[in-house]
């Protein structure tokens, strides 16, 4: 049974069209990431979840009940979708602490105040924060105001939680540690999630699904691996990952497989679209699928040493391939020179 069903959703704001038909079911339990470039419409999206944007047309349900629809002018206030929200800015009362913050919600649904001390307690303890209820947010970090902000969100156990590029306001860092313990949080509360973010390795990282939206449309819906490695465009397969890509003439078509003539270098990929030869085919290729070939004979190209830096644990070079860039991750340092390099030819998307 889906919990969350979008149906043929269409949002303009004066006379842009910003949300162009999307529909999309989201299971009980699931955790989705909207990702895409600003402007993409994906906070729109979430805020025509949460009624704080209305669509011009389509129908939104949570389990049986119809949240809004524009045929029968069904629009249910956002304070009455009863929706867990998390915002980009955390939006904490200054002047409560964290208990008062986090109790909010449940005051305001009249709880008794035995039941509203306990619910409390318990959600601090599960985003470990036990100990800071009477802190104010000024004497927490980033990190433990995000915590709270969640907190807030999750200790009614609302049927739907939306988070609004939750961990934009952390630093690199605090990041990294966040996308573990955010996943961990949602999945022991059994909730269904839905959040907006513009980084890629974050929306992998929390999401069981991943919906890529572009200029108001879906590009694709499926799982993290799915966008990675199977891309169904050029938009898809260049906005994930890190990636080199080149455009050339198609000289041959095969088996499901194009040919490219970079000058006096040809290269076989994957046909993804619909191309013929004479057409200009665009190449995509990771970087961590290009390597120093040994026995490689199959797109073997011979390219010169540009530029090197060192990541930490790896390192990336920038090579000269007939006039063009190639980047290539090594785990040890390369001397300057020509290497001969291999491109899987199944790595190798030519759209």
């Amino acid at each position: 049974m889906a919990k969350l069903l979008i149906q043929d959703v269409h949002v303009r704001l004066g006379a842009n069209d910003i949300l162009k038909g999307i529909s999309t079911e989201i299971r009980d339990g699931e955790i989705i990431a909207l990702l895409g470039r600003s402007g993409s419409g994906k906070s729109t999206l979430l805020r025509a979840i949460a009624g704080l944007e209305t669509p011009l047309s389509g129908r939104i349900s949570i389990g049986d009940r119809t949240i809004f629809d524009s045929a029968t002018g069904t629009n249910v206030p956002p304070e009455r979708r009863d929706l867990g929200l998390v915002f980009q800015s955390y939006a904490l009362w200054p002047h409560k602490t964290v208990n008062e913050n986090v109790a909010y919600g449940l005051t305001l649904r009249k709880k008794p105040r035995a039941e509203v001390e306990r619910m409390v307690k318990e959600v601090l303890s599960g985003v470990g924060l036990a100990d800071y209820g009477h802190r104010y947010p000024s004497q927490l970090s980033g990190g433990q105001q995000q915590r709270v902000a969640l907190a807030r969100a999750l200790v009614y156990r609302p049927p739907l939680l939306l988070l609004d590029e939750p961990l934009s306001n952390l630093d690199a860092k605090l990041r990294e540690e966040a996308r573990v313990w955010i996943r961990q949080l949602i999945r022991a509360a059994k909730l269904t999630a839905i959040f907006v973010t513009h980084d890629q390795v974050e929306a992998m990282a929390i999401a069981d699904r991943i919906m890529l939206l572009k200029d108001g449309a879906m590009i694709q819906d499926g799982t993290p691996e799915q966008l990675y490695t199977a891309p169904e465009s050029l938009f898809a397969a260049d906005f994930m990952g890190v990636n080199n890509s080149f455009e050339a003439p198609i000289a041959a078509i095969l088996n499901g497989h194009a040919r490219l003539d970079l000058g006096a270098v040809s290269l076989w990929g994957r046909n993804k679209t619909p191309r013929g030869t004479g057409d200009t085919g665009t190449a995509v290729i990771r970087t961590e699928r290009v390597r120093i070939a040994t026995n490689e004979t199959e797109n073997r190209v011979a390219a010169e040493l540009a530029a090197s830096a060192y990541l930490g644990g790896r390192w990336e070079h920038v090579f000269n391939l007939e006039g063009r860039r190639l980047r290539a991750l090594t785990e040890t340092p390369l001397a300057r020179g020509t290497y001969d390099l291999a491109l899987p030819k199944d790595s190798l998307w030519i759209f």
